[in-house]
C-alpha cells in the first residue's frame, strides 16, 4: 500500500470513529486497525527521511551532497 493510500485509509477510519454510529466491537476493531496503520505510516515516513540525501551548504555557499547517516537506537 502506498503511503498516500494508507493515509486516506487512516482518515476514513478516524471519520468513521468520530461519527460514533458503529457498534462498540466494530469501533474497537477499527481503532486497533487505525493505531496499527498509524504506527506503520510513521515508521515508513521515518525510513524515507533516513534515505534522503542531505544537501549541506558549505562555507563558500556551494552545496555538497552528503548521505544521511543512520543513527542506531
Amino acid at each position: 500500500m502506498k503511503f498516500e493510500e494508507g493515509l486516506k485509509k487512516l482518515e476514513s477510519i478516524v471519520k468513521t470513529l468520530d461519527e460514533g454510529k458503529i457498534p462498540l466491537d466494530e469501533a474497537l476493531g477499527l481503532f486497533t486497525e487505525g493505531l496499527t496503520l498509524s504506527r506503520e505510516l510513521s515508521k515508513r515516513l521515518d525510513e524515507v527521511e533516513k534515505k534522503v540525501e542531505i544537501l549541506m551548504k558549505k562555507e563558500d555557499g556551494s552545496l555538497e551532497k552528503e548521505p544521511f547517516l543512520r543513527e542506531e537506537p
